[in-house]
């Protein structure tokens, strides 16, 4: 009986060491892709800024056809969710608020949730959903099929050619759709207002948003979502160009990649927030 509790100690030890063995292996996978892509990042920074003009010909129109996919395709989609979170949320708390005669945080209250946080993160989702997805998928499967060698082959930059477009695209279209999201949601809020008989004109109802917003807020809503845009790129870029895959791995791939962007985007959000907290 001694030599069975023996035996199951042991073992117990065993156990406790290699999940100890697989956390390490875990962080250390962690910080090398970190790492990596911030290597990654800077890369794609320095053939943007050195090669911005290289093959305008060629590049500008990958430009715009990054633009229709990830951007303006999504307009009728960010409308509605727009449309339906002033609906549920924006309307709901603007009526609540008069009700309770608490009217002066009215503008607070949505330049705080709408503009700052909601509208932004809420639009990054939807365009990595979409657009940084089909991203991954779209490269991986290029890598796997060795079109990225061809291109390197023939002297063509991969990073000026299917990156930079991708990050410069993506950073103006979660600007321009965060931006119509929010129009829409303060519009659409202020129609569920005016059905529920809430004493309160649409002058008056600008007027408290206007009041609440700052020049602050106006710089750092531009700076939030074009980041949020070029974390999408770099992001699905990275995973569908940093090394040979086999077409197999792909969906597993893109799986990592939507998980590292919502990390990226929640910390990103959390460097604002002191921002907004401290600034």
């Amino acid at each position: 009986m001694f030599q069975r509790m023996k035996t199951i100690t042991n073992l117990t030890d065993l156990e406790g060491v290699l999940r100890l063995e697989r956390l390490g292996a875990q962080v250390f996978d962690t910080v090398r892709v970190m790492k990596e892509l911030a290597a990654f990042a800077v890369i794609t920074l320095g053939v943007t800024i050195t090669k911005f003009n290289t093959s305008r010909r060629v590049i500008r129109p990958l430009i715009f056809e990054q633009i229709w996919n990830a951007g303006a395709r999504l307009f009728p989609m960010i409308g509605f969710i727009g449309a339906v979170f002033g609906l549920l949320i924006v309307g709901q708390t603007v009526g609540l608020l008069t009700k309770f005669g608490a009217q002066g945080y009215i503008g607070t209250v949505m330049v705080t949730v709408i503009v700052r946080e909601l509208g932004p993160l809420l639009t990054a989702l939807i365009v990595l959903a979409r657009a940084g997805t089909a991203n991954v998928v779209e490269l991986g499967t290029i890598r796997a099929l060795g079109e990225v060698e061809a291109l390197e082959s023939l002297g063509i930059d991969p990073v000026h050619y299917l990156v930079m477009p991708r990050v410069i695209a993506l950073s103006l279209s979660v600007y321009c759709l965060a931006t119509y999201l929010v129009v829409i949601a303060i519009g659409s809020g202020y129609i569920v207002a005016f059905l529920q008989d809430v004493p309160l004109t649409f002058g008056s109802y600008m007027g408290e948003l206007g009041n609440a917003l700052r020049w602050e807020d106006f710089v750092l809503f531009a700076l939030k979502t074009t980041l949020f845009g070029a974390i999408i790129a770099v992001v699905s870029c990275y995973h569908g160009l940093a090394r040979p895959l086999r077409v197999e791995e792909v969906s597993g791939v893109t799986a990592r990649a939507v998980v590292e962007s919502v990390t990226a985007f929640v910390l990103l959000d959390a460097l604002f927030l002191l921002g907004y907290v401290f600034g």
